[in-house]
């Protein structure tokens, strides 16, 4: 059972040394490789620019066209859930009313006689 135990562990120590390997070779590899990629970004970025502004320009106008609906809908959302709630609720107020109207003090006269 302990040469099960010190294989694992044999196993597990191998595991670790690869791991460090593999971290320093991509360390190295991301420092070696900076200048490539940023000349890559600088590139791809002055390419791209054009088509990001357009995206943003479409996006704009999608979204002035848009945003009445959206604000419409949730209007209508909202009508539709205070309805849902009043309307169950309207023969309880159509009682309450009734039963203020006969207990209400009689309003005071506005001229004496």
């Amino acid at each position: 059972m302990i040469e099960v135990g010190a294989l694992v562990m044999l196993g597990l120590l191998g595991l670790a040394a690869l791991f460090a390997i593999g971290a320093i070779i991509k360390a190295v590899l991301w420092i070696v490789l900076l200048p490539v990629r940023l000349v890559f970004w600088i590139v791809g970025g002055l390419v791209l620019l054009p088509f990001l502004l357009f995206k943003f320009l479409i996006g704009a106008i999608i979204l002035v066209i848009a945003l009445p609906i959206v604000i419409i809908s949730i209007l209508a959302a909202f009508a539709a859930i205070v309805a849902t709630v009043l309307i169950p609720l309207a023969p309880l107020l159509l009682i309450a009313a009734v039963v203020w109207y006969l207990v209400r003090p009689e309003p005071a006269a506005l001229v004496r006689t």
